[in-house]
């Protein structure tokens, strides 16, 4: 088996030639698996014929933008997206969250910044080896909620055994809920969980397209239910 099979695969999608082939040299000189793509059509193709752990998207491209190309992706496709973009507002980052992006990162940046971004992306829903072991003997691998089962260990979630595509960000959060099931979580506890640095409104944005995947009528929650003033809870009722 080829060595360079077993290190993590990350499709660049960016129209700016320099700058793809530029993050295409760094991220293969830090043990990364790099496959290009110029534009959303072309990382479509990609994504049709290869496998990748993460995806490095550019928010600004000629005909559909990377925004546009995420929220369709997400659709079907829940591999971790960060996205690479010189907007800067919350709005603009909140936009990005609703279609699914797991974090991002503003133009220009430090190289070594994007990759301890990549690293943190990939990490992220994993939980610490120590703190897996210390909760191992009083937490559940599964926990079920109605019709819903979320393994904890794999980061899946199911409905009545079909899988539901998560993202990064949401497996955190089912992770952070089904940990301490029944107890109530802050937003700034949630914040901490997803990472990204994500704020209070980006948590709520996170929250209501989970609701989305795990609730019969997400406008009146029943397992994922708002707590006024303190933050959210997940129930098994």
């Amino acid at each position: 088996m080829d060595a360079s099979s077993d290190k993590p695969h990350i499709l660049v999608v960016d129209d700016d030639t320099r700058l793809r082939e530029l993050l295409k040299s760094f991220l293969s000189r830090n043990d990364f698996r790099v496959t290009t793509a110029a534009s959303a059509a072309e990382a479509r193709q990609r994504l049709g014929s290869l496998d990748f752990d993460l995806i490095v998207l550019d928010v600004m491209m000629p005909g559909e933008t990377g925004l546009e190309f995420a929220g369709e992706l997400r659709r079907t496709d829940d591999v971790p997206i960060l996205m690479l973009t010189a907007m800067v507002e919350t709005k603009d980052r909140i936009a990005g969250l609703e279609k699914g992006v797991d974090d991002y990162l503003g133009k220009p940046f430090e190289p070594r910044e994007l990759l301890l971004r990549i690293q943190s992306v990939l990490r992220r829903g994993r939980p610490p080896a120590t703190a897996a072991a210390a909760a191992a003997a009083e937490t559940p691998r599964q926990v079920t909620f109605g019709p819903m089962q979320f393994d904890l260990e794999l980061g899946e979630l199911t409905d009545k055994g079909k899988r539901v595509a998560l993202t990064d960000a949401e497996i955190a959060l089912m992770r952070a809920f089904t940990g301490r099931i029944g107890e109530v979580l802050s937003r700034d506890t949630l914040c901490k969980t997803v990472g990204a640095n994500v704020n209070e409104r980006a948590i709520d944005v996170q929250v209501t397209r989970l609701r989305r995947k795990i609730e019969p009528d997400p406008s009146f929650p029943r397992y994922l239910r708002t707590v006024r003033g303190q933050g959210y809870r997940l129930v098994d009722a």
